[in-house]
């Protein structure tokens, strides 16, 4: 894949060079993006969007957060053609008033985002772009609606058919290897014989998906145990001396970490993607495996805890594992979605809460934000398709008899 985009970085590179004694466009990055979206020559277009692009990468944060409400208000809708247009298409329904109904709803912002990423090289940039509209923009209506361009076109240029599904081993390039170890956000990577450990022996495997338009970063990665049996602790399972398990002797498949890798692509979903691929190309090289499963963490616990029970301590590990299991299968938030992040994420694709237990991260991290518990969410691959939809229309938590009864005697406990 790398040598692809090599190629077609070079034939666009040609193709677009521009003359070396052009001179650079001095005017305000407002009004450069003004005349991108109105500029009619692709030549002259991929010269300012090149100058914005510089300008923006130099700009302070109050420079920026300028530019944005900039963008968000002069190259807004105008309510009026869109109710007018939308008036006529009523009246008259035929592919001229559709046009001009989807000329006028379309805010010229998009047309801008899109002009930029025209030039080669700038999709990275503009990802980098939105991680600061994301991070400058909390709270802020107009720029939250802003957002809503980039997350619309996003998910269209990095949907599922562009994406490629690349193996990470100890053989990988240095600065893929180097990135793995700056992205993960699950459990620190903490030096390179860290890293070696979880991608060199026979029973650890990392998966990643890449973009054409950005062939070196990687966007979201999983890394996998193969074990036998299902493991009920993180320190067990990356310990440093324990022994290398031949991969033909596996069973189960663990997914003990995954990784989001690019801030600006917030919200546009891989990960159900990553799991159910990766599952789907094991199952296929080793045939021994029939268990696919989690060791995950649970976030959002001691929060929910001292919100709920501010008070409450557990007496024992038990009570802390039968307090998360019945935090997992009836805390909600917002929508009636699991108040747990983690939870609403393997649940939406499709998994059950399989099973919990008590004293599985011990690192600080770990007890501070769920006491040291962990659970193991279940991809039964005959069932995904039928719990997914289950939990898309109603909202239906499967899990398993062992963490029913957990939670139970929870709430028992509490009565």
């Amino acid at each position: 894949m790398t040598l692809l985009a090599d190629l077609l970085s070079t034939v666009f590179e040609r193709r677009y060079r521009q003359p070396a004694q052009r001179v650079r466009d001095d005017r305000p990055a407002e009004d450069l993006a003004e005349a991108l979206v109105g500029s009619a020559g692709e030549t002259s277009g991929l010269a300012l969007a090149g100058d914005l692009l510089s300008r923006f990468a130099a700009m302070s944060d109050d420079e920026k957060l300028a530019f944005f409400r900039h963008i968000a208000t002069a190259l807004n809708i105008d309510p009026d053609a869109v109710r007018t247009t939308l008036a006529a298409y009523e009246q008259d329904p035929s592919k001229a008033s559709y046009r001009a109904f989807m000329a006028a709803a379309e805010p010229r912002r998009q047309e801008l985002i899109r002009r930029i990423n025209r030039m080669p090289g700038t999709t990275e940039a503009l990802v980098r772009m939105r991680a600061d509209l994301l991070r400058l923009g909390k709270g802020m209506p107009e720029l939250e609606a802003l957002d809503q361009d980039f997350r619309h076109l996003f998910a269209s240029w990095f949907n599922r058919g562009f994406l490629v599904l690349r193996p990470i081993n100890w053989q990988s390039p240095a600065h893929i290897l180097e990135k793995i170890i700056a992205y993960e956000a699950v459990h620190a990577i903490h030096s390179w014989d860290d890293l070696r450990r979880r991608l060199q022996p026979a029973d650890r495997r990392c998966f990643a998906f890449f973009h054409p338009a950005m062939p070196d970063e990687p966007l979201i990665f999983v890394e996998v145990a193969l074990t036998r049996g299902i493991p009920g602790s993180i320190q067990m399972l990356l310990a440093e001396d324990r022994t290398p398990l031949p991969a033909e002797d596996a069973d189960t498949a663990v997914f003990y970490s995954i990784s989001n890798c690019q801030a600006g692509l917030a919200s546009i979903s891989f990960g159900n993607s990553l799991i159910k691929q990766v599952a789907s190309d094991l199952a296929a090289e080793l045939a021994g495996l029939g268990t696919f499963v989690t060791l995950s963490p649970i976030p959002g616990l001691m929060r929910w805890l001292a919100q709920e029970d501010p008070d409450w301590q557990p007496a024992t590990p038990e009570d802390m594992q039968a307090r998360a299991a019945h935090y997992l299968l009836t805390a909600k938030g917002r929508g009636n979605e699991p108040f747990d992040p983690v939870a609403r994420f393997h649940l939406g694709n499709g998994a059950i809460v399989h099973a919990v237990h008590a004293d599985a991260d011990t690192s600080q991290k770990g007890q501070a934000q769920s006491g040291g518990v962990m659970v193991n969410y279940l991809y039964d691959l005959k069932n995904i398709a039928q719990n997914h939809e289950a939990f898309a229309t109603g909202k239906k938590i499967v899990a398993s008899t062992a963490v029913q009864a957990l939670a139970k005697s929870a709430a028992q406990s509490q009565a």
